[in-house]
């Protein structure tokens, strides 16, 4: 009563303990008032005794609602709160209230008869139990004195820690979704219970808990050991200048990153500083950002489940610090929670993993904790392996042919362990992270990455942010900013974090000192005053010496920087940025010399010790990398008169000829040219840019001797050699470098040349050349600004020559490639401006090219990339089958899809296609809101399909064209009713022109309606059959005087104007007849068709048919059946005008017109006197 603990125990005959004082005092009024206040009164209609009801004990007048057999008492309402809330009673047993109480009580001990004796098969009490049925077989049915199943789950609960609750409640609602209700994540410990027991029952309820708390107590241990250990590792890291061993906090110095989604993994193999070039274009469209903690979770909109995340980063941007990251807010508890043990896999300590493993062995060996587990296949245990540096991999991970390996017990290489692990062969319920830079993302099959992330580099804001933040002079940071921004390349390389630290290092040197000479203007400048910074700053600290000239070089200075460049050269020739020791050995380096210029020169050449101890060495950065290499290649040549790219048994042959700067530079353009990745390219920047005066006068203290008269030369022959690789090479990108490399010579010459014809504005008049296309295209990717439009037409040239403008496709909003003689082949370079990262490109017209299905398929991959912003696309009359539907609806069921508006007309897709079409056009994901079916072999057998797509939840679509096809009765109705349905987003539907003829093969399909023109008819033609029939005749007809009638020859022309694709066909007799088209303007007067450039005619005469434009004839052989029906069919965009013979349906091309139409066409006939001319119905 009194709530405290039970201290001189008086017990009384009902079973009750209560302590001495309140025994004594239960009757004092302080007690009743507090009753009082506890217990709220009762109703009494509900309450009093009435016939029947059985009265409580204790109040003797209310009716009881529960047996106490504890007590024994029958209880009224307000006396069972009272067993509810007086912690003594609450142990008491409950039960219906009965009017016979004591025929549930024994006779002889005056207790509950709560246990049942087997033996004697009759209720006894507890005190029976132990005296008069000792030994005897029971049953205990009453379980007094212990709480309840609800109580003990909370006590259970309540002693798990916060984040084991919620893993509980995550697990509880995975596998029976809806246990919890639909607020299960706000459930405290008690809501939990009560949702528990109410889904399974007690038993069920309790046996779920248990079965968690025993599976869940050794995975706590093996969590918090994993944590301790790589919260511990990660905490701290190194940065810029420290000295091995001195590091920071990580959370003190970590600056946010922005990681955007990154597409379809598909990989972008252009040099990354090209990549970097591109993105630094000024953002014009919205990208999706996700936090680093989220990259397993799914975007808004998308239901996949994400078991591998590739993220994707240029070298420096800050891949390795990201994975550091997450894993330190894993361990401290901030993210991820649901993730049981993290393993750190990084490649570069993997590679030193030469013997074989089972999957359980190598886990063992990077987690040795993971010992404790029995299962490793566990479901409970959430495991997340990460793969860092996946472009650092020495061993071949091959997808298609390594074995198959199942069983994480299993010995075998470690290849054959990443593979089977990637594919989900190997614990497939674990998580997966993979770090890599682009050009190596592909080793991954797409079909085994889930979601594919993007670090990206400082914006422009961001750029001037650090370089206030990293120099304290807030003037001379302001300098450094204007000298950054005007030099374009290297704003660009900014956009890197460690390039904005190496240049903030080397202008902050150069510029508080105005005597220090000229400031760096181009990368090559840069990376060289950088190198000797390092040598300088190295021999202040380590050797106390100052030295006034920094392009001063010791012998040791020289040693150490050729032995690096050598490494640097090797190693990049490979495609490797981490080094062990047998690569050092190759370079005749010794470990301990390895460490020592690691330690001297930390800018530049670092070791590590690997996440497990090996060591590895490596250069701060990839770009320093291919300086050193290029300072190697060209100190080698100007000294020893060697081509570093020559194998022994060519240098021994050509070592008496002297190896000329120009010969190297020959060698390594044909080098990068044939690199499928571009990775030579910023090598070759750095050397060709080395043989500049201005470098050499920075590095002439490694060079034995130069002539600057042959360095000129040099550079003459090497530009020239450069241009001819212009005018030679086919691939648009690396023509590109090219023009970078040119610019490092100084020698603009070609992309002035078209400046200065783009700013006259006389570009579009004059006829440019493939090498001229290249310096175009190069000028305008250069430019800050993105191109509202590029139309390809307006430049005259070659096929070659617009192949090489294709690349500006980059940095245009709309473009207009139609009628361009594209083919298949040079959709790859299209998809991969669609796929650029920023990509402006928001309309796109590839119509009247011979795209084909194989083209679709290339140009399908980009329209899947997430970065592809393209909402308008037209593909008319691309010579596109139903094949390519299926490439088409993978786009439209493409969560990264925009289109908007898809135009397909004039393509035979069928009904066939359509229908592979539709299952896009009703994916959830689909935006189409306009697609052009017109002339597409459409019959009413795909309109249901169409139906279907229309009516399906949520369909987009609002116009439809349909026109020139073969729906039928049964299809127009369908999709009419559609179109009247006003719950159907559907606005817009053409179904104008159909008819069978559409679905003929060739070009029947384009069949049209022609009528006669009375008005341009010559006096002697008289008309008939509704003015579709002309026959020539002697006598002049009463026509009234107009100024479109012929006045001397017997011509007529038809009504129609003529553009895009029609056919028609028509019947002729007599001895000669011509049958052509004309522009309107043809002279009435004198012009007789295809005498002149304003028409084009077939002349038939005795058996013979012959063409003529211009003025200029073309025999053909007449064909061997004799036939007086001729089909013409024009396609205007496409500027072609055919014509064919017809005998018995039977189609036989004649000749074709090609040239490029400017005004409509009207078809034409000239018919001598005693000939006729009949329009055929084809309708």
């Amino acid at each position: 009563m009194c709530k405290e603990m039970l201290k001189d125990l008086v017990s009384i005959p009902c079973g009750h303990r209560y302590c001495r004082r309140c025994i004594c005092k239960w009757d004092l009024s302080e007690l009743v008032q507090v009753q009082q206040a506890e217990f709220s009164p009762v109703n009494a209609d509900y309450c009093y005794t009435g016939p029947g009801d059985v009265a409580c004990d204790f109040c003797t007048e209310l009716r009881a609602v529960k047996s106490c057999l504890t007590c024994p008492a029958s209880l009224c309402e307000n006396h069972v709160r009272q067993h509810h809330t007086i912690p003594a009673l609450q142990r008491h047993t409950l039960e219906e209230v009965t009017g016979d109480l004591e025929q549930r009580l024994c006779q002889q001990h005056h207790r509950v008869l709560e246990v049942f004796c087997k033996t004697d098969q009759t209720d006894i009490c507890k005190v029976c139990a132990v005296e008069e049925h000792k030994g005897h077989s029971k049953l205990y049915r009453g379980i007094s004195g212990v709480p309840d199943t609800g109580i003990q789950l909370k006590m259970k609960l309540k002693k798990i820690e916060t984040k084991e609750l919620k893993c509980f409640k995550r697990e509880l609602n995975e596998d029976y979704p809806g246990c919890l209700g639909s607020q299960w994540q706000d459930l405290d410990v008690s809501g939990v219970v009560e949702k528990m027991i109410e889904s399974f029952g007690e038993e069920g309820a309790w046996r779920i808990t248990s079965y968690f708390l025993d599976s869940a107590v050794p995975l706590r241990k093996i969590n918090k050991a994993n944590t301790g250990i790589l919260k511990e590792k990660f905490k701290h890291i190194v940065e810029g200048t420290s000295i091995r061993g001195n590091s920071v906090p990580l959370n003190e110095i970590y600056t946010e990153l922005c990681i955007t989604e990154g597409g379809s993994g598909k990989v972008n193999t252009e040099h990354e500083v090209r990549q970097i070039e591109m993105t630094s274009k000024r953002q014009t469209t919205q990208e999706t950002s996700i936090k680093l903690s989220d990259i397993f979770k799914t975007l808004p909109g998308e239901s996949k489940q994400i078991r591998t995340v590739l993220t994707k980063g240029v070298a420096g941007i800050g891949k390795t610090v990201s994975v550091q990251k997450f894993i330190l807010d894993w361990a401290e508890g901030k993210a991820n929670q649901d993730i049981t043990v993290i393993v750190p896999l990084p490649f570069r300590d993997l590679n030193l993993k030469r013997e074989n493993y089972s999957l359980i062995q190598l886990l063992h060996h990077y987690a040795p904790e993971l010992k404790e587990i029995k299962d490793i296949e566990d479901e409970k245990l959430n495991l997340l392996f990460i793969f860092d540096g996946l472009d650092e991999c020495r061993f071949s991970l091959d997808f298609q042919n390594n074995e198959l390996c199942c069983d994480v017990t299993k010995s075998t290489s470690v290849d054959v362990l990443l593979t089977n692990l990637i594919k989900g062969n190997l614990l497939p319920s674990a998580l997966l992270w993979i770090t890599s830079r682009p050009a190596a993302a592909n080793q991954i099959p797409p079909e085994s990455v889930h979601q594919v992330t993007e670090i990206r580099g400082f914006s422009d804001p961001q750029k001037e942010e650090y370089f206030r933040k990293r120099i304290s002079d807030q003037s001379l940071a302001s300098r450094i900013i204007t000298r950054i921004k005007s030099s374009r390349s290297l704003h660009i390389m900014c956009y890197i974090p460690v390039f904005c630290w190496l240049s903030a290092t080397v202008l902050e040197n150069m510029m508080s000192d105005a005597s220090t000479g000229e400031i760096p203007k181009t990368l090559t400048e840069m990376y060289t005053h950088f190198l000797l910074l390092q040598i300088s700053l190295k021999n202040k600290k380590y050797h106390g010496t100052t030295v006034e000239n920094s392009k001063k070089l010791s012998q040791s200075d020289k040693e150490m920087i050729l032995k690096l460049g050598k490494l640097a050269f090797q190693q990049l020739e490979k495609g490797n940025l981490i080094f062990y020791e047998e690569d050092l050995r190759e370079c005749d380096i010794d470990v301990s010399e390895a460490s020592e210029y690691s330690s001297v020169c930390t800018e530049i050449f670092r070791e590590e010790l690997g996440l497990y101890r090996e060591k590895v060495f490596c250069f701060v950065h990839l770009s320093i990398q291919e300086h050193l290499a290029a300072v190697y290649a060209h100190v080698t040549c100007m000294n020893e008169n060697r081509n570093v790219f020559s194998t022994m048994k060519e240098y021994h042959y050509l070592y008496e000829y002297r190896c000329s700067l120009s010969y190297l530079h020959q060698s390594a353009v044909d080098k990068a040219l044939q690199s499928k990745n571009g990775h030579l390219d910023l090598f070759l920047r750095f050397l060709l840019g080395l043989s500049k005066d201005s470098n050499q006068i920075l590095l002439q203290d490694l060079m034995t001797g130069s002539s600057s008269e042959i360095l000129k030369s040099s550079n003459a022959e090497t530009i020239q050699t450069i241009k001819w690789r212009i005018r030679e090479e086919s691939s648009p990108e690396r023509i590109i470098n090219l023009f970078h490399c040119l610019n490092e010579l100084n020698d603009n010459s070609l992309v002035e040349e078209i400046q200065s014809a783009f700013r006259s504005g006389t570009l579009s008049n004059r006829e440019l050349k493939p090498d001229q296309c290249s310096a175009l295209a190069y000028m305008l990717l250069m430019s800050e600004e993105v191109l509202d439009e590029f139309d390809l037409k307006m430049y005259k040239t070659s096929a070659a020559g617009q192949h090489r403008l294709l690349p500006v496709l980059r940095t245009c909003r709309r473009a207009r490639l139609d009628r361009c003689q594209i083919s298949s082949e040079y959709c790859i370079t299209v998809a991969s401006a669609l796929q650029l990262v920023n990509s402006p490109l928001g309309e796109l017209d590839l119509s009247y090219n011979n795209l084909r299905d194989s083209g679709i398929n290339l140009l399908s991959v980009g329209l899947m990339s997430s970065n592809c912003k393209l909402r308008k696309l037209r593909l008319g009359a691309c010579s596109l089958t139903e094949v390519c539907c299926a490439d088409l609806a993978s786009v439209l069921r493409s969560p990264h899809s925009g289109l908007r508006e898809l135009e397909l007309r004039d393509n035979d897709l069928r009904d066939s296609g359509v229908r592979l079409l539709c299952a896009g056009l009703g994916d959830p994901h689909c935006k189409l809101e306009k697609l052009g079916l017109s002339f597409c072999l459409v019959k009413e057998e795909s309109c249901a399909s169409l139906a279907s797509a229309l009516e399906s939840n949520p369909s987009r679509l609002k116009e439809l064209d349909l026109s020139y096809n073969y729906p039928g009765d049964s299809g127009v109705k369908l999709l009419s009713s559609i179109l009247e349905d006003p719950h159907s987003k559907l606005e817009t539907l053409k179904l104008d022109h159909g008819g069978e003829c559409r679905i003929e093969p060739g070009p029947r399909k384009y069949a049209c309606q022609l009528t006669l023109d009375q008005n341009t008819a010559h006096r002697n033609l008289f008309l008939s059959e509704g003015n579709r029939r002309v026959t020539g005749t002697p006598a002049e007809k009463s026509y009234p005087n107009h100024r479109d009638r012929f006045l001397n020859s017997f011509q007529i022309l038809c009504k129609e104007a003529l553009t895009e694709r029609c056919y028609w066909e028509v019947e002729f007799s007599g001895i000669t007849v011509t049958i052509g088209a004309a522009y309107k303007i043809i002279n009435r007067a004198k012009d007789l068709l295809g005498m002149n450039s304003r028409s084009f005619g077939l002349i038939y005469k005795r058996n013979r048919f012959s063409f003529w434009h211009k003025d200029k004839k073309t025999d053909v052989i007449s064909p061997h059946c004799p036939s007086t029906r001729v089909g013409v069919y024009l396609d205007w965009v496409a500027g072609t005008l055919s014509f064919y013979s017809i005998f018995n349906d039977t189609q036989t091309l004649l000749h074709t017109f090609h040239t490029t139409f400017t005004e409509p066409l009207y078809a034409g006939f000239r018919v001598p006197s005693g000939s006729t001319v009949t329009l055929c119905q084809l309708e």
